[in-house]
């Protein structure tokens, strides 16, 4: 059982940061008293004890809309990045053990989205569709699975080729059993990493459409929407848009160094299992 004393220094701060962010986004709504969309005072009002960030700029208490943007940067970035793993990677485990046309095929065509700059390709297709949350998850994840095909793909080929795939095949068993209980439990520690790595450049892919007026659309905001919306107060030295910016910058450090800890305690885990 893996107790807070067998922590390192990273770990533990990446896992106070990440849970700070997790409570500020879900319980501290509970606690505001004030209505993200409410005006409760002038443009960019400093803080005071009603407001104790002060206000953004429609006069809208700060703090309560981090809290808010917090949570749906959260759960947009969660979203999708679940979405892209699970289709990247079950695209290529598949490739992987099936090889042939269908490896050719999945291969050309990952090959073709990754030469298309992605914020470029997003920036095309929602121009085209309508910009809801979901369609957003949909369009990033899309776009993203090309980094988890590519990688889940290079490790399934190192494995498909070891003795105990083998064996599976000459048994007969079925492709998914070889993805799911041969493969996938001996590539978890490079997709763990990976996926933290999504996580924190997903966030920061989604929260750069907001910032260019393609993400999510008021009433409704995210980190990057409440930059846009306050970028013009750092001319005057209003600090409005540098916390959420400071929130994405955080919250992708603290992911990350969970992430670290978790592929340093697997890794050493393998080796003394294997020594």
């Amino acid at each position: 059982m893996l107790r807070w004393r067998d922590l390192s220094l990273n770990a533990r701060v990446g896992l106070v940061g990440a849970v700070f962010f997790v409570l500020f986004a879900y319980l501290g709504p509970l606690f505001s008293p004030h209505n993200p969309n409410e005006v409760l005072g002038n443009t960019w009002e400093p803080s005071s004890g009603k407001m104790l960030l002060g206000a953004d700029s429609l006069g809208r208490d700060l703090l309560t809309r981090l809290m808010y943007g917090t949570r749906l940067s959260i759960e947009l970035a969660g979203a999708a990045t679940i979405i892209s793993f699970l289709l990247g990677v079950t695209l290529g485990f598949t490739a992987a053990v099936l090889r042939g046309w269908f490896d050719q095929v999945m291969s050309r065509v990952v090959d073709l989205l990754m030469s298309i700059p992605t914020l470029i390709f997003a920036l095309v297709l929602l121009s085209m569709m309508p910009r809801t949350g979901l369609v957003l998850v949909l369009v990033t994840a899309v776009l993203d699975s090309t980094r988890p095909f590519r990688l889940s793909r290079a490790v399934a080929l190192d494995i498909a080729v070891q003795d105990f795939v083998e064996a599976a095949r000459l048994r007969g068993e079925r492709t998914r059993w070889i993805v799911t209980r041969e493969i996938l439990p001996n590539a978890l520690t490079p997709l763990v990493a990976e996926f933290g790595l999504r996580f924190a450049f997903i966030m920061l892919f989604l929260s750069s459409l907001s910032f260019l007026g393609l993400g999510i659309q008021p009433p409704e905001q995210d980190l990057g929407r409440m930059i846009r919306d306050n970028r013009e107060g750092i001319v005057y030295g209003i600090s409005a848009a540098l916390w959420p910016g400071a929130i994405i910058a955080l919250l992708a450090l603290s992911v990350n160094l969970v992430v670290d800890a978790i592929l340093n305690r697997t890794t050493s885990l393998k080796g003394g299992r294997g020594g």
